[in-house]
């Protein structure tokens, strides 16, 4: 059912939004680049990008990292949500459904909570938890999201929002008269109820570590597959409680 869903993602607005999940990882690459490489701007030009992505407890160093989360959403979220895109779109071939408005919404969710991400980056930063980058200096800080994002794997919530997400046709034929944008909105907040404690847990690993994005986005997906993410969630939670346990003994 999967690979019949994705051989229809042919359409121009498919592209678009494909070349949109490229632009935003190639943007965090350039925003992550090795001190080495950001000398090289004559080259590379990544002073900017690099900008980016330091944290000053101001205005305009909200704004940047507003963006800087907002980025990291849509690289990191939008292709968990392809399979849910994909079924809604065949839902509405009947109908000519309007796929943008589906996207915007569930963009929109996701901005929101760059926006909650932004702040509290910048509020912990002035605590002197992380660094200018977004990484934990604190090991009770480190040893709390850990604990936290394990614990919520095993949470009625968690589960709740990822039976939707594993089977978006039944989620969405439920709701499919009130029309793409709040579907889309829906969609965006079922997606947070799933994904928020492991998108938090950049703290941890550095909210401009490529490695930790990556290996997200994969466990991510894997647990909106019906197949394979029963196996996957409550063994995460095992995991990640236990490197909290781990890093909190290093506090005594």
């Amino acid at each position: 059912m999967f690979s019949h869903r994705y051989r229809r993602m042919t359409g121009l607005h498919w592209l678009f939004l494909f070349g949109m999940i490229l632009s935003a990882w190639v943007a965090l690459y350039a925003m992550s680049i090795p001190t080495e490489l950001r000398q090289m701007s004559s080259i590379y030009g990544a002073d900017f990008w690099a900008s980016l992505c330091i944290v000053t407890p101001d205005a305009a160093g909200y704004v940047r990292i507003f963006f800087m989360w907002s980025l990291m959403s849509a690289a990191m979220m939008a292709p968990t949500a392809l399979p849910a895109f994909a079924t809604y779109e065949e839902l509405g071939s009947s109908t000519s459904v309007r796929f943008a408005p589906l996207v915007m919404g569930y963009t929109v969710v996701w901005l929101g909570y760059s926006a909650i991400a932004a702040g509290v980056q910048i509020a912990l930063y002035q605590l002197g938890l992380i660094d200018g980058f977004g990484q934990s200096l604190s090991t009770l800080l480190t040893a709390a999201l850990l604990i936290v994002a394990g614990a919520y794997q095993f949470s009625p919530i968690k589960e709740a929002c990822l039976s939707k997400c594993r089977m978006p046709m039944t989620f969405f034929m439920q709701h499919f008269d009130e029309g793409p944008w709040r579907n889309g909105i829906r969609l965006g907040l079922v997606c947070l109820g799933c994904c928020w404690a492991l998108m938090a847990l950049a703290f941890v690993g550095g909210v401009m570590n490529l490695a930790f994005m990556g290996i997200a986005t994969i466990l991510m997906i894997l647990e909106k597959m019906p197949d394979l993410g029963k196996y996957l969630t409550k063994p995460l939670g095992v995991i990640l409680i236990t490197s909290g346990i781990w890093f909190g003994f290093g506090i005594l």
